[in-house]
This record gives C-alpha cells, sequence and structure tokens, in this order.
C-alpha cells in the first residue's frame, strides 16, 4: 500500500494568514475553507463598525500624565463616516473651538498625537498605547505632550488637528481598514507641518502595525528614525526614506541599478 500522499503546499501554509492552496470541491471550496472564509469577513465587516471607547481610552493615557483631549469629525455618525470619507477629514465646530483654546505648542519639539479610531476601533483601541509608550521611552517624556483623541477620523483629519495646536509634527495612530486577515491593524501616519490640504505624498506611513504583523517596538523604533530624517531634512512625504534598522534616512528617489 502506498504511504498517504502529504500536501506539498502545508509548510508554505504555516507561514502566511493568506489563503493559499485551499483545494477545491467540484467546483467550490471545501467546506471548512468556505466556513473560515465567512468568518473572516464578518470579523472584516464588525470592526468596521465597532466604536472607539474614547472614555476608557483616556483614562489609560491619564496614566501617562500628558494631556489629553477628544475631538469628532464632521462626520454625525458611523453611516455618515462611510459615506462622506471628506467629512472625516474635518473636524466638527465644537472641537475646533476645543482645540483653539489649546493653540500654543505643546512641546518644544512640537509633536502632536492623535489616536483615530479610523477604520477599526478595535485596532487604536488595542494597539496605539503600546506603540506610544513604546516610542515615549525612545524619545523622553517631555517629546510626548498633547495627545488626541479622534472618532470618526480619517488619516487628513490630524493635519487640521496639528495645525490649531501649532504643532511641527503630527503622528496619526488610526486603525486601518480591516482585511480578510487583519480586522484589528494599526497604521501611524507622520506629517511635518500639518495643515489642511496636505496630501498622502507628504507623509509617511508605517503600517500592519499588530502583534501577527509589525511589532510595537518596531514600529515605534521606525517612528523615531523617520522623525529624526524629517527634522533634518525638514519635510515627511516621498522624498523621506527608511533605510532600516540602520537609522540611516534621507532624502531622494530610490535608485535602481
Amino acid at each position: 500500500m502506498k504511504p498517504p500522499r502529504l500536501d506539498p503546499w502545508s509548510a508554505l501554509r504555516r507561514l502566511t494568514p493568506a489563503r493559499i492552496a485551499q483545494g477545491r470541491t467540484g467546483a467550490s471550496l471545501p467546506t471548512d475553507a468556505w466556513l473560515e472564509f465567512g468568518l473572516a469577513h464578518a470579523a472584516a465587516r464588525d470592526a468596521v463598525h465597532v466604536v472607539l471607547e474614547v472614555e476608557t481610552l483616556r483614562a489609560e493615557l491619564g496614566t501617562l500624565g500628558h494631556f489629553c483631549v477628544s475631538v469628532k469629525s464632521a462626520a454625525h455618525d458611523r453611516a455618515e463616516y462611510l459615506r462622506r470619507p471628506d467629512l472625516g477629514r474635518r473636524l466638527d465646530a465644537e472641537s475646533v473651538a476645543r482645540l483653539k483654546q489649546r493653540s500654543a505648542p505643546p512641546t518644544p519639539s512640537g509633536i502632536v498625537w492623535v489616536i483615530a479610531d479610523g477604520l477599526s476601533a478595535r485596532a487604536a483601541q488595542t494597539h496605539a498605547l503600546p506603540v506610544l509608550r513604546a516610542a515615549q521611552t525612545r524619545l523622553g517624556a517631555n517629546e510626548t505632550g498633547a495627545i488626541v483623541v479622534a472618532t470618526q477620523a480619517r488619516v487628513a483629519l490630524g493635519d487640521e488637528i496639528g495645525a490649531l495646536l501649532s504643532a511641527q509634527f503630527v503622528v496619526v495612530m488610526i486603525g486601518e481598514r480591516p482585511g480578510m486577515s487583519s480586522p484589528d491593524s494599526l497604521g501611524i501616519y507622520l506629517t511635518h507641518t500639518p495643515r489642511v490640504g496636505r496630501s498622502d505624498a507628504e507623509r509617511n506611513c508605517i503600517s500592519n502595525i499588530r502583534p501577527e504583523g509589525l511589532s510595537y517596538e518596531e514600529a515605534a523604533a521606525t517612528l523615531v528614525r523617520l522623525l529624526g530624517g524629517a527634522r533634518r531634512l525638514g519635510r515627511t512625504g516621498v522624498d523621506l526614506k527608511d533605510s532600516g534598522p540602520e537609522g540611516v534616512v534621507g532624502p531622494g528617489p530610490v535608485r535602481l541599478t
């Protein structure tokens, strides 16, 4: 009798959560693969609608001893936020007034930190504080001053927040669009001299921050390298390149040889 045939894809499947080599039953997937797909799809959909627990987050942030304020975008509710991305990029009138009362630069370094729900409040609720603590350890307590918690927020909401707080840099930690294997992925967006109208080409992104992706320590180390490079260069965006652990961050496009 022949020994059972080993699945040549099994070793690769252990290395990635991607749905590779799912098999086939007739013209469809096997039942277990189909049910796993449905569960992942439901988790991704649910993640978009989870509400950020602002007061819980603010209480946890209070233990860091820094100024913290909560704001909202111009989107009135989650349904409008999903239909109107433009409203998620601007503050409502009450939030603007609240931030104008705090118009002075929050720290000598001028960094404003924004924790935003984005498309996955679960990601912001779970991962933002550990990343902030890891960054604070590297930067020092004086570098992490004003912390703003934003709801119904898109990335560009940080531009208006940073401008109102006279920030030199805004660091937006935001829940990314849920994937079929990552409903709780956090992204960090760094922008120099934030103002309304900044484009995505003028900021740097650190993505897929979660235990199964980029670790908190790695994300904080990358952010600190980018901050150092942005200070030397005087801007963020496409001209600011991170070469990795060596800590060399410099301007200019990458040349392929």
